[in-house]
């Protein structure tokens, strides 16, 4: 808390200091004109943000029942390991729920969930996308658009419908290619 007599003084050494006329500051306004370059830099800027770089698609869907199975394997699968997929012998390394979400919230979450698996070196998951039982007209959505989606995703090397303990037929297994680092361990492995 100042007194009087400390304002006073304050004010009296003040007295010849002379305020400053102009802000000791840049001018970001003035004078800036906005080159071409900038005006396409920004245009690609915002093309890029709203391109999608999900390439599922959803044409001519197969539309499935509650109680359909999905069963899918590349050409080179061994029937042993794709056994063990339908089995449901392989750990499941990551998870992901799609009830509730739109079919374009789904699109966009199995191509993420695909890509983080690969990204983590996960290869096996589990995806959850119902049975669709409680549609009037007993069409699993989802579920028909993950069985169309899986396929179009080169890293899904196979997929089946789970197990009961798992989901049953509202849920799929799925097994993802081994990265390269991952065959290159299995090649010095077993090479002898």
């Amino acid at each position: 808390m100042t007194t009087k007599d400390e304002r006073l003084q304050f004010l009296e050494a003040m007295g010849d200091v002379e305020p400053i006329r102009k802000p000791d500051r840049a001018d970001l306004d003035g004078g800036r004109q906005v080159t071409p370059g900038q005006l396409e830099r920004q245009r690609a800027a915002v093309l890029e943000k709203t391109r999608d770089r999900n390439p599922l698609t959803a044409t001519d869907v197969a539309w499935l029942g509650p109680q359909d199975e999905l069963s899918f394997k590349r050409d080179g699968i061994q029937h042993g390991v794709f056994k063990k997929v339908r089995l449901g012998q392989y750990p499941i390394e990551a998870q992901l729920d799609l009830h509730r979400m739109t079919v374009d919230e789904a699109r966009q979450e199995v191509f993420n969930f695909i890509r983080e698996c690969l990204r983590r070196g996960v290869r096996s998951g589990l995806i959850k996308h119902g049975k669709g039982e409680r549609n009037p007209d007993r069409i699993a959505t989802i579920k028909s658009y993950v069985n169309q989606w899986l396929p179009q995703l080169e890293d899904v090397m196979a997929f089946h419908s789970a197990q009961p303990k798992h989901g049953g037929t509202g849920a799929v297994y799925v097994m993802l290619r081994k990265s390269p680092e991952e065959r290159e361990r299995n090649r010095e492995r077993f090479s002898g």
